[in-house]
């Protein structure tokens, strides 16, 4: 494993050779790998040059990047965040405020699977602490409050420097600050995404103004800033069309248990989930005596593991639909196969069904749900990926030839193609927004009431199809 330690440095040509000789000598837990990225945005002083000879005294460990003026923090994290190939991130500062011994304490969570982030805490008690000013320290309460206010996290220290993070999941969040609102900006993200976050105590040695300090009030007017600004924005990804476009239905709590309300009927007690996504049905299908949730995607599999962590009979695992070897653990294992909104994803949807096929105990069933209607393809599904709308005869025949014996197939949905034809016909949008999500779902008592007597097909088909019981 590979720690990267990811330092935005400005003017501290006093403070880099001792902080870096403190990096360096530090030892990490597990015998882990440590690559320094180092990231100079614009200095003046002479850090560069300073720099540049560490650079070349450790080529294996440290990189440097050299802004060529001042962008600010944010912009420098931003930087090193791209060039980081660790496992694990930690944020540290090129002044001698916080300590690297801390860093086992911040790993720990992490190497344990518990975490997806850490914080570095200086208000969580240790033996000793820096006295310095009263109203610094105030001003610093007062944002973390008001983002856990916003936020809806309990933190002790929103502003600490010391933040290790899960790569993989830190270099799918866009940050967009430049300077210190980078603090309450990814911990509001962070908060909508859903991580698993801890806090431990950490050591501090704070500056005074005369020692170097940079943060002023005006930073302090910046953070509140960004807290109101990130409540109300969101911009958790970045790779934003088909996340955030789960992301939407994610605030849809009655749309979804409408949906799970029609498929529940036709589920066993062992199931197989494919392309779970964010769990937006998951969560409506559990408890069971066995439940697997699976996805392809990364991002989502650390989301489902999230959601089953302490719940019983919940296993999480990665699944590519259209490779059978991710199948061969699973032959005959499940009474039911459930797949919503993915086979219209793959272009060979027939090696797919056969994997379903496979996982299947003689006379199980395959519960599917596929979008309707090549006409309405749109912008919307090229935004998600989709391949193909189906028709219920191109259903049926796919369903047929995988050996399947179709019970039901069920229109789903009506009054959802007006809403699809305006966005994704009329207005060509990319992505559907969560106020209008909201104001959808908050209708679904009536779509339940209404869908059946409208006389159009449905937006999505769902079908039931059995495992003959010879096979």
């Amino acid at each position: 494993m590979k720690l990267s330690i990811l330092i935005p440095i400005y003017n501290e040509r006093y403070s880099i050779r001792e902080l870096l000789r403190r990096v360096l000598s530090v030892s990490l837990p597990n015998e882990m790998d440590r690559e320094v990225i180092i990231v100079d945005d614009g200095s003046t002083d002479g850090t560069r040059d300073i720099l540049a000879g560490f650079e070349s005294r450790y080529p294996q460990t440290i990189r440097c990047v050299f802004q060529e003026r001042n962008f600010g923090k944010g912009a420098a994290i931003r930087k090193a965040i791209a060039n980081a190939t660790g496992d694990f991130c930690i944020f540290q500062d090129a002044d001698l405020e916080y300590d690297p011994r801390d860093y086992d304490a911040m790993l720990q969570p992490l190497l344990e699977g518990v975490a997806d982030c850490v914080y570095g805490s200086r208000f969580l008690y240790r033996e000793r602490r820096r006295v310095l000013y009263f109203r610094h320290s105030l001003g610093n309460r007062f944002l973390t409050n008001l983002s856990n206010l916003f936020t809806d996290l309990y933190l002790t220290d929103m502003e600490t420097c010391y933040k290790a993070f899960r790569t993989e999941l830190l270099k799918t969040i866009p940050i967009r600050s430049n300077d210190f609102g980078l603090e309450p900006e990814i911990t509001a993200k962070i908060a909508k995404r859903g991580f698993r976050i801890y806090e431990v105590p950490i050591r501090y040695d704070g500056r005074t103004y005369a020692e170097g300090k940079k943060i002023t009030w005006k930073d302090g007017c910046k953070a509140l800033y960004t807290v109101m600004k990130y409540w109300l924005i969101d911009d958790c990804y970045r790779q934003r069309e088909g996340h955030d476009i789960l992301d939407s239905f994610s605030y849809a709590h009655r749309f979804n248990k409408w949906m799970a309300d029609v498929i529940k009927p036709h589920l066993g007690a062992h199931v197989l989930e494919i392309g779970a996504g964010m769990g937006n049905l998951t969560k409506e299908m559990l408890p069971r005596e066995r439940y697997v949730a699976s996805d392809f995607d990364p991002i989502f599999v650390n989301i489902l593991n999230n959601l089953a962590l302490r719940r019983s009979g919940v296993e999480v695992t990665r699944i590519d639909a259209s490779k059978t070897e991710d199948f061969e653990h699973y032959k005959g294992a499940f009474d039911t196969v459930i797949c919503l909104n993915v086979l219209e994803h793959i272009k060979d949807a027939r090696t797919a069904l056969s994997n379903f096929y496979g996982a299947l105990s003689p006379q199980g069933r395959l519960v599917i749900l596929v979008p309707q209607g090549p006409y309405l393809y749109s912008s919307l599904d090229k935004a998600v990926g989709h391949v193909k709308r189906y028709t219920r005869g191109a259903l049926l025949e796919e369903l047929t030839f995988a050996g399947y014996t179709v019970e039901h197939i069920i229109d789903f949905n009506r009054v959802g193609v007006l809403a699809w034809i305006m966005n994704a016909k009329m207005f060509r949008r990319t992505r559907i927004s969560k106020l209008q999500m909201k104001i959808y779902d908050s209708l679904t008592w009536m779509w339940r009431v209404i869908d059946p007597i409208i006389p159009w097909p449905g937006l999505s088909l769902i079908a039931i199809a059995a495992r003959h019981a010879d096979n």
